[in-house]
């Protein structure tokens, strides 16, 4: 077996994919012709496009009988679109969407069993895949042919997002009684949870842990995907979209890099988003960008995707 190995997507995801890899045995190269093995994963639908179909991708550039594994939460329909063209090009495609158990976790990412791969492919070629997910996760959960494991996956985002949204509006309700209420003595207690993906929300909200490896952007990237699988079968999920436009906001003001329990925030006082590293005021710059038909981009960087409005529902802020 080749062990030379070429990754290609998110920073912060491609130095966990190196470290558990070389530690493993296997060989990192920035040359993907002549890797044996392409590891990806990226944080949009887009950049994933081009990483494998742009006229330098991946799939012209990899050699044949390379295999093709992307971590990214996806479309089914790109899955099996992609695993059609590397069938023809004598690639082998794995989709194998990464699950974080514990995201709330601040090392989230470091914790090999924490993370989870739903694999989906030809069987052969998630078999060739297994030396590196078993390297890279805790659990590898085959799910069937092509397409199953990126469905897999968005069900499986559809639930925990809201499960991380109600244990978050839970405790903003909570909260807002013990304000209103403080000149009488009242003493109310804290939101219980109702699931353990609850319990982690509540748990990092109580301790204030809003910064973490896995971040809003990577919720917000699997969220889209969900959304995007439910558009292909023209399904409107209106909870998964309330949801998706709270993390845009969110990103907007600046917590694109949070952990998802930053999302709590948002719900309470200016003074502690501030103190979070939170401006309001790029809330209001993209609210002005909007009504005046221009995009606003919540990357300082440029590439953390548009922002399309619809925050101003969501705080009294």
């Amino acid at each position: 077996m080749d062990k030379r190995y070429a990754f290609i997507g998110n920073e912060a995801v491609g130095d966990v994919v190196r470290e558990r890899l070389d530690a493993a045995g296997w060989t990192r190269t920035d040359d993907v012709a002549s890797a044996g093995m392409v590891v990806t994963y990226c944080t949009s639908q887009t950049a994933l496009e081009d990483a494998y179909f742009d006229e330098s991708g991946i799939v012209q550039a990899a050699s044949p009988n390379t295999v093709l594994i992307d971590l990214s939460a996806s479309t089914p329909s790109f899955a099996r679109e992609l695993n059609a063209v590397a069938i023809v090009s004598d690639l082998a495609a794995v989709e194998a969407p990464l699950v974080v158990a514990d995201p709330m976790l601040s090392d989230a990412l470091s914790d090999r069993d924490n993370l989870m791969c739903l694999v989906g492919g030809e069987e052969d070629d998630v078999e060739a895949a297994r030396p590196v997910l078993d390297a890279l996760v805790g659990t590898v959960q085959e799910t069937g042919g092509s397409g199953s494991a990126q469905l897999a996956r968005a069900a499986y985002t559809l639930q925990t997002s809201a499960q991380i949204m109600s244990a978050i509006e839970a405790d903003a309700l909570y909260r807002a009684v013990q304000r209103s209420s403080a000149a009488f003595g009242a003493t109310f207690g804290r939101a219980g949870a109702t699931t353990p993906e609850a319990e982690q929300v509540l748990a990092a909200v109580n301790a204030g842990r809003f910064d973490g490896a896995y971040t809003v952007e990577m919720l917000m990237s699997e969220l889209s995907a969900a959304l995007m699988a439910a558009d292909d079968v023209d399904l409107i999920l209106p909870q998964a979209e309330a949801c998706l436009h709270l993390l845009e906001l969110l990103a907007v003001i600046g917590g694109a890099d949070k952990a998802p329990s930053a999302l709590a925030l948002v719900y309470g006082e200016e003074a502690a988003c501030a103190e979070n590293g939170l401006d309001w005021t790029r809330a209001e710059q993209a609210y002005a960008s909007e009504e005046a038909g221009e995009d606003y981009d919540y990357d300082d960087d440029g590439d953390g995707g548009d922002f399309p409005g619809g925050f101003g529902a969501y705080s009294a802020n």
